[in-house]
């Protein structure tokens, strides 16, 4: 069911402005970056990717573009934002004039921002999120080696505040790649638990931007399709990486989101994922994944069509009768998609422990931004319940 607001004007719809998708897409690269006549190249990826040989692959076809290229891979983990300081600062030394992104959303979200990021002197206002990056002069292409963030498709981009212990997202069209080239064949030496973390984000980027109260028709038209198509493919890509159609389908799953996702936002999940994140360091989709069934437990009662629409969706049948008993359908697929999926269902699994529960609900009650996109004011205590919901591993609890 698509609600469509009469009183506000719709915000505008922006995805990168060149989209390339398909196997072996990544092979005309030179042809792509003859437009930029770039004299310098940089390759932002990260330890895995490029020890999958995917770097050496992708500087091997641009090799007969007869263009220098610097590389950078020593990016592990979930990047900060001193990371992203530091990665620009090199890449100014070394006068690269584009740059070229391949990865995972880390690897992604660390190239973008820092081709934004090249044209100004004091990179700490932009960092801080005091102020927006203005437009971007270094052209930047991206290329994802996982089905998941949809960093390549959109404005955001995702770091830990050190200080703060806590993942923090900072937004600007800057951020939107001139050239985002999708390649299911780059996705196939992903392994199975980050096929399965990323698989899962996508789609948490889908329901919560189709639930979300900026969302409008043509999201959700965005939204809907990445729903659609996640069951049928998320668990082969998982169990049975090799197989290329089933890559093929989570790319288009996570494309999908990602550009519902740029356009409407995500919500309380994201919200209560990031302390996860920022003092635990605990995977971003991983996060998602566990905290998907209990978040939407709660929230999901304030959006009983969208709910039925979802189970729709996802093939568990059709509620319109009885719509109150979708978000019971929902909220079961999600737990039974975890274990599916081999990923943790509980806090404990995660080594949280109990007495931390209020410190990442006060944490988590700061994410204003996400918070106020959910169709559903959650007060720190609620929150603090969903978090203890999670430590147990149960849902239903009074909150």
């Amino acid at each position: 069911m698509v609600v469509v607001n009469t009183q506000a004007v719709a915000p505008d719809f922006r995805m990168p402005s060149n989209f390339k998708f398909g196997c072996g897409a990544h092979k005309n690269l030179v042809q792509e970056i003859v437009a930029y006549a770039p004299q310098k190249i940089a390759i932002v990826s990260d330890r895995g990717v490029a020890q999958a040989g995917l770097v050496d692959k992708l500087k091997e076809v641009l090799k007969s573009a007869n263009v220098p290229i610097y590389t950078f891979t020593d990016i592990s983990g979930e990047p900060s934002f001193e990371l992203v300081e530091s990665v620009t600062n090199k890449l100014k030394e070394e006068n690269c004039d584009l740059v070229i992104g391949i990865g995972g959303g880390s690897a992604l979200d660390v190239a973008k921002t820092s081709a934004a990021l090249l044209q100004v002197e004091d990179m700490k206002p932009y960092l801080s999120g005091t102020q927006q990056i203005g437009p971007r002069k270094t052209p930047c292409i991206l290329l994802p080696t996982t089905s998941g963030t949809g960093s390549e498709v959109t404005m955001n981009a995702i770091f830990g505040d050190e200080e703060q212990e806590l993942k923090r997202g900072i937004v600007s069209p800057a951020l939107l790649p001139d050239l985002a080239i999708i390649d299911p064949e780059l996705t196939i030496s992903c392994p199975p638990r980050v096929s399965a973390s990323s698989g899962v984000d996508a789609f948490t980027h889908a329901i919560e931007s189709y639930i979300s109260v900026r969302a409008t028709p043509l999201t959700m038209i965005f939204a809907e399709k990445a729903m659609r198509l996640f069951p049928e493919y998320i668990t082969r890509a998982v169990h049975n990486g090799s197989n290329l159609e089933a890559r093929t389908g989570m790319a288009w799953v996570s494309a999908l989101a990602g550009v519902s996702l740029a356009n409407a936002g995500v919500g309380a999940v994201h919200a209560l994922a990031y302390p996860l994140g920022g003092k635990y360091h605990i995977e971003h989709g991983v996060a998602n994944a566990l905290l998907m069934p209990y978040v939407f437990e709660k929230i999901g009662t304030t959006c009983t069509p969208q709910m039925v629409d979802v189970a729709s969706f996802l093939q568990l049948g059709d509620y319109s009768a009885q719509p109150a008993k979708a978000l019971d359908a929902v909220v079961q697929y999600l737990f039974e998609l975890l274990d599916t999926l081999n990923l943790p269902s509980n806090l404990k699994d995660l080594g949280i422990q109990e007495d931390a529960l209020a410190e990442l609900a006060e944490s988590a009650s700061k994410v204003e931004r996400l918070l106020a996109n959910t169709p559903y004011k959650l007060s720190e205590e609620a929150i603090r319940n969903i978090y203890e919901n999670a430590y147990l591993g149960k849902v239903g609890a009074s909150l």
